[in-house]
Formats: structure tokens, sequence, C-alpha cells
């Protein structure tokens, strides 16, 4: 079949968007155009045009637009052919030719689709009969009301061989063995596939019965019983409700997926329609393409036993190899023994609803599934937790996604099992007596002749020279600080390129210690200008030193970088002061250039004090080989 541009503007010329869009949301005439609230986003004051003489909608809160048949992609959740076909056929317009081979499949799928709405109403008549009084008295027990079970179709099947195959014999036995609806067995006459059970009809996007489920009514198994995979229904690729989910979905921004037919009825049936459900099977591959089609992060909402979180994560891990910038799934966990039906049946739709308000990413689950599955007491079982953290990170299919993973598992590993740190409280602000250097604290020391020939070479280049030789001795560090470093404009030249590899690699492999990270930079060719940042006589700092205190340096490197990214925005709202003061002086001018000044001058003793005496530095420098040499 060819669909040409021709036929395809012949289409949405016969069709009234303005009707068509009509059927599910309220419009009202507003000019030239017809105006209504937005069906892809919750709003009070409508923002949504329909324009049937261009033939397109805009939505000006979300930006929702498109024609007909994109109209029937994303708010029906049709594929593109199908949406053709029902507008076609709603326009009177012919479809183009087909070949003889999908002609032929076409034809037999008509037949196959008319079998099943006829197995659907022959099920539901049985359901309101005399027969059906056991399915009825199960679903009022369920709490499911009579219009509920009309709006999904639910029927009955009669505990027979032969029933349904005699109501529907015209078809013949062949097809509806094809269908679904009989079982063959060699050597013996098909017979009816359900039996004596709760029938619930499963749609497609566009709503035709494709498959049935049925329940027990009483003891019994299986418990739940679906239709086989048919030339119509492949299960792996198709969610329960999902004709009916779709139109609430987007609109919501949500995407509730629980575990069985009758969860879904229940919410829906208590307010929350945006819920669909697998069929029996572990979210797929499949699935998850159908979920993301209506919103980027859908709700996986599992019941809260063994099995329902074995199944959470056999879908975390489906979903590692798909996901995309923005595109995820997050996680609600039930209470232990309840299921959403359960749940809104003791305590209403409310309770539901405070669980789906803070679902739990993705990565969370992954995370503390990890951090539970093993014990940790030991080196090598720590070990095997970050090698199963990366075998997991890994596994992500984008590169981008991927690096962040890695990057967030190393994180938290870091933050669970590396020693405790002190939070830091800037030094002139530390009380005698409290400072954590070796011989006790002492009182703030004044201003050195080291530190005032720091600030006289130029703060912005020294201290980032030395910034950069502390984050070379302390590679775990750049990760704590990736977003304030990232914004950084670093020097010109060998060192800004040398910023750049190190911050590159400590992204790479966040487990880089120092030693290993030299070693990388002198092979990629950084050798000379790396040695000469760490040559320990050079820079003043506690971080820049081999033997420092491995506190002290890390707590010293926060402070520098602090002082690093404040000192230029101070210099520039003090140059946008002091401009502003000269074209117009002013009381107010005067006193906010006063202020920025003092907040200059107390900057530059943040700095003058992380410079360590001359007695210290050589005192350590005794110790150390300068490593270029």
């Amino acid at each position: 079949m060819s669909l040409t541009p021709a036929f395809l503007d012949e289409l949405r010329s016969r069709t009234s968007l303005s009707a068509l869009i009509g059927k599910t949301t309220k419009l009202a005439r507003a000019g030239r155009e017809m105006r209504g609230c937005c069906p892809f986003h919750n709003e009070k004051t409508p923002s949504f045009y329909v324009n049937d003489d261009k033939g397109f909608y805009h939505c000006f809160g979300c930006s929702a637009h498109g024609d007909a048949i994109r109209w029937m992609t994303d708010q029906r959740g049709l594929p593109f052919i199908d949406a053709v076909k029902e507008l076609a056929q709603a326009a009177g317009l012919e479809m183009p030719a087909q070949d003889r081979q999908s002609a032929q499949k076409a034809e037999k799928q008509k037949g196959l689709h008319e079998a099943m709405a006829d197995a659907a109403a022959f099920f539901s008549e049985q359901l309101n009969g005399i027969a059906g009084a056991e399915a009825r008295a199960l679903l009022e027990k369920r709490g499911i009301k009579p219009e509920t079970a009309r709006t999904f179709g639910f029927g009955f099947a009669p505990d027979s061989r032969g029933q349904l195959k005699a109501k529907l014999k015209d078809y013949g036995d062949p097809l509806l063995v094809e269908a679904g609806l009989l079982i063959q067995v060699e050597g013996k006459d098909p017979y009816d596939r359900f039996r004596g059970r709760l029938i619930i009809p499963i749609r497609d996007a566009r709503g035709r019965v494709i498959a049935f489920g049925g329940r027990i009514i009483g003891q019994g198994e299986p418990k739940y019983l679906n239709s086989p995979d048919t030339p119509l229904f492949d299960k792996g690729r198709t969610l329960y409700n999902l004709d009916r989910a779709a139109p609430a979905a987007r609109k919501k921004a949500r995407v509730v997926v629980v575990e069985g037919y009758l969860d879904v009825v229940a919410l829906a049936q208590a307010g929350i329609p945006e819920a669909v459900a697998p069929l029996g099977t572990a979210l797929t591959e499949g699935q998850l393409e159908l979920l993301w089609r209506l919103v980027d992060v859908p709700v996986v909402c599992l019941d809260g036993d063994a099995a329902g979180q074995k199944a959470a994560l056999r879908a975390a891990h489906r979903a590692l190899p798909m996901l995309q910038p923005g595109r995820s799934l997050s996680f609600v966990t039930l209470p232990e023994g309840q299921d959403p039906d359960d749940l809104v049946r003791a305590k209403g739709a409310s309770a539901m609803e405070a669980l789906l308000a803070s679902p739990k990413p993705l990565v969370d689950l992954l995370w503390e599934h990890e951090l539970a599955a093993e014990p940790l007491g030991t080196p090598e079982e720590r070990a095997g937790l970050k090698s199963r953290l990366g075998e997991l990170a890994a596994t992500v299919g984008d590169s981008s996604v991927r690096s962040e993973y890695q990057a967030e598992f190393r994180r938290r590993y870091e933050a669970q099992f590396a020693p405790q740190r002190r939070p830091f409280v800037p030094f002139e602000k530390r009380p005698a007596g409290k400072r954590p250097f070796k011989g006790g604290w002492q009182p703030p020391a004044p201003v050195t002749d080291d530190a005032k020939k720091v600030r006289a070479a130029g703060i912005d280049r020294v201290l980032a020279k030395a910034v950069l030789a502390g984050l070379i001795r302390h590679p775990a560090e750049i990760a704590r600080h990736m977003e304030v470093l990232g914004s950084l404009r670093m020097a010109e030249g060998a060192l800004g390129r040398l910023f750049e590899a190190v911050v590159d690699l400590a992204l790479e492999d966040q487990a880089l210690d120092s030693t290993r990270l030299v070693t990388i930079l002198a092979r990629s060719g950084f050798e000379g200008v790396a040695g000469d940042l760490l040559r320990a006589d050079t820079m003043p700092y506690s971080f820049t030193q081999r033997l420092a205190d491995t506190d002290r340096a890390q707590a010293d490197l926060d402070e520098a970088i602090a002082i690093l990214v404040a000192r230029p925005e101070v210099d520039a709202q003090l140059a946008e002061a002091t401009s502003a003061m000269q074209a117009r002086f002013t009381d107010e001018a005067f006193e906010r250039q006063v202020a920025l000044v003092r907040e200059k001058q107390a900057l530059e003793l943040r700095l003058a004090n992380l410079v360590q005496s001359n007695e210290d530095a050589r005192a350590l420098n005794a110790e150390i080989k300068p490593e270029g040499n």
C-alpha cells in the first residue's frame, strides 16, 4: 500500500478537525477558530485552539500541535496506518489498493476481528443472564459496580465445551482456533477455550477486542487464563486498557503500570483512569516502548510482596538498555500484602494518589537492591557491590545516560563507604582551641608575606593552578564539585587543556587515585605541565602537598574552590557598582561599593588563611623529592 501526499492531503481536507476533536474535548467558538482546555495537559484557562480552515490544532500552553492524523496518533495512541484507515473510513475515502498478499492478510484479520467482537457480545449476554449469577456475585464481592463492568465489557463463559463454538459456527472451526477461541487437540474436535470463567476483553489501541482474559470463579488453576498469541494478539506488545488509558495519561502526563486486570479496573473506578497492566508477563521491551509513547517516565506500581518486587527489578533491568535522556521509569511499592484494588477499597483513591505522588526513581531502586543484595562487611564484598553497579551502568545503551549512571553509582558508593568527613568551617569562624592542625588549634594567623605575593601575582591564575594541583592530588573531589568546575573558565593554553583532561579522566573512572591519574596524564603528553604543578615547593597550600593531612587538605581544597568561584562574581559586581557610582554618586551606590570592597577583602583574607607558613612548607618539602625530577 502506498500512501501518497495527495491522498493524505485529500484525507485531511475531508476531515472536520473540530468535529473530530470535539468528540472528546469540549470546544467553543472563538472568532474563526474553536477553543477549549487542552487535552494534553491540565489547565483551567483555555489555551487550545482548533483551526478548521488551516486544518491544525495548537496549544499555547504546552505547544501540542498537529493535524487530524497527528491527533489520532498522539491523543488516541493509534499507529499511523490505523489512524489513516479510521479517518478514511469516517470520511468515505477509499484506501489505496493493496498488493495481493496484504489484501489477503487484511481480509483474514477482518474476519478475526468480527469473530472476537461476536464472542465478546456472547460473553456479555451470558454475564447478564441466569448463568452469570456467580460471576456477577464475584464482581460485587470485588466492589466492581455494574456500570464499571459494562464500561470494560466484562462477560461470562459458561462451563461448557461447545456453547461458544455453536454460537459462532458460521465462522468455521479453523478461524475460531486461529482466533484463540477454540482449542485444537490432534485427533479430537476443537472445543471452547474459556469455560466457567469471568471474561475480561483485551482491546488494541483502537478499542477493538483482540483477546480475552478469563478469571476462575471458584477454586481451580490457573487463576487467570489468557488467549494465546494470534495474528491479532501479541501479549508481549499489548497492554491491557491502553485504549482507555492513553488519553487520560497524555492529559495527566502520567501512566501507571499495575499487575492485573482488576487492579486497572479498581483504579479506573476510583478516578485513576490512566492505569494499564501487562498480560501475565514481566514488562517487555515492546510494552516499554508503548508506555514511553505516552509519557517520559511511567510509574510502575507493583505489589509489595517478594514476587512484586522481583517483577519491578526485572522491569528495571529490561529498561536500562533503552533509557534515553529524559526517558526512564519510576516505581511505587505498595504496603506488603496489598494490591491497588485492596488499597483503594480499604482507604480510597487518596491513599493511592499519596503513593503515586512520590515515586522512586529507577536509579534508587537499583542502588537499594544492590546494597541489600549481599553482605558488605569485607573489602571483597564491597568490591563485589562496586562491580555489580558497574555492570548495571554498562548495560545502559545511551552513552550520555550511561556516564550519568556510572557517576551516580560512584558518588553513592563513595558516600556510603568513604570515611565520614567533618563539615568544613571557614577559618575566620573557627573558635580558638578547635583547629584540626597537629599541635592543636591556634588563633587565626595574620596575612603573611607569602599570601601577599599570591595576591600580587594574580589570584585567578595562581589559585586556578593550585586548585588544579589539588584535584590531581585528590581526584575523588572532582565529582563533588563537578557542577562548579564545569562552569569555570580555566586558564588558556596548557593549563586549560590539562584541566579538561583531568576532569574527563575522573568522570570516566571516579575510582581513579592520584598516582594512576598522574601516570595516565604523563602518557597523554601532560607530563611537563603536571610535573610543574606537583612540585611541592611552588604551591603554599595543604591540598597541593603529597604528605599533607588528608582531612585538612580536602577541607582547604573545598574552601579554595569556593573562593575561586566567588571572586570573579564579586569583581564583576564591584566593577558594576563603581561604574554606577561614577555615573551618579548616591549614598546607596556608595554603600554598595563599600560592601563589595569588604566582601572582596574577606575573600582575600580567606585565601590568605589557606596559605601555609614558610616553616610548614619547608618542613613538608624536606620529606618530598620534586616529582618532576
